[in-house]
């Protein structure tokens, strides 16, 4: 759901062109808990930091870094060649089993040879020692969202019932990422939450989740399973 971002804040101020996937914010700026790890690019002003000094210095480390692993990789590729003239056994060990791992890095046999290419390209998810961002956000919400439906009592209080819409009424107010907490405001209004007992409350939930995964073009996820993926764990015992 997040688009190329052009915006023209409520202020009146110019309008602000946003690199690809990143999102504007209310207040016309961009959004960076609104926006993927992997499409938020350093340098650009979030809401609560100024970023250029912090960015100068990752470029110029990256730039380092990047200097001394091509000098790395050209060694590598000597000492492969000299291999050669020791015999075609030994180099094709060294060379032929050269492989890409999905995240960057260039491996030769068994030894794994960090490439350039980790430092241009982001991980699709920030480091785990990161604040979230809007997709590892959005995970654990839903996480804790369909978990305390799954242990909601099956005869619930009224204040139970009051506490539970209180909470997924306030998501819409409080949840970090604007534009993701207007859609999810629409959604309850179309949709009342069902906070009558536990099944109702995880079928609720779990339809709209599916919104949302139909609006991303992911797959829907079968209703009738919840209890199976959120409480009870699968028939074969492997989460027990």
């Amino acid at each position: 759901m997040a688009v190329e971002a052009t915006s023209t804040p409520s202020n009146g101020k110019p309008k602000t062109t946003l690199p690809p996937g990143m999102v504007m914010g209310p207040d016309g700026k961009p959004c960076k808990i609104c926006t993927a790890f992997r499409n938020w690019k350093p340098g650009t002003t979030n809401h609560t930091e100024a970023d250029t000094g912090r960015d100068k210095a990752r470029a110029a480390d990256y730039a380092a870094k990047a200097k001394a692993q091509a000098g790395a990789s050209q060694n590598n590729s000597t000492r492969a060649a000299m291999g050669a003239f020791a015999g075609f056994a030994a180099a094709a060990a060294n060379t032929s089993a050269k492989s890409t791992n999905g995240q960057g890095t260039t491996q030769t046999g068994s030894q794994p040879v960090e490439g350039t290419s980790q430092l241009s390209a982001r991980p699709l998810e920030p480091p785990a020692d990161c604040p979230p961002d809007v997709e590892v956000l959005g995970r654990a919400t839903w996480t804790f969202l369909h978990t305390a439906a799954a242990y909601y009592p099956d005869k619930p209080t009224p204040t139970q019932r009051a506490n539970m819409l209180m909470l997924l009424r306030s998501l819409p107010i409080v949840y970090p990422c604007s534009w993701c907490a207007d859609d999810f405001g629409k959604s309850i209004d179309h949709n009342p939450p069902d906070v009558s007992s536990r099944e109702r409350l995880s079928l609720w939930l779990c339809q709209r989740h599916n919104e949302v995964n139909e609006k991303l073009g992911k797959e829907k996820f079968d209703c009738s399973k919840v209890d199976e993926r959120w409480k009870d764990g699968p028939p074969d015992g492997r989460c027990d």
